[in-house]
């Protein structure tokens, strides 16, 4: 997955204002207690990081988006 698409799915999901805080905010258990911005600076692939986040919050993302 590319970024420009993580990023379209995370601002699908939270919002344009919200996905960033909740990128840089939120420790997601699923990424070894690391937040979004922290894997992904770390080069975690980022399919897997949208999983982590599908897992995470599986209320909040749309199945279309999974």
């Amino acid at each position: 997955m590319r970024l420009t698409d993580f990023w379209d799915r995370m601002e699908r999901t939270f919002g344009p204002g919200y996905a960033s805080s909740v990128a840089a905010d939120q420790v997601i258990p699923q990424l070894a207690g690391r937040t979004v911005d922290q894997a992904i600076g770390e080069g975690e692939n980022t399919a897997a990081v949208w999983r982590a986040v599908c897992q995470a919050y599986p209320d909040r993302v749309p199945s279309k988006l999974r």
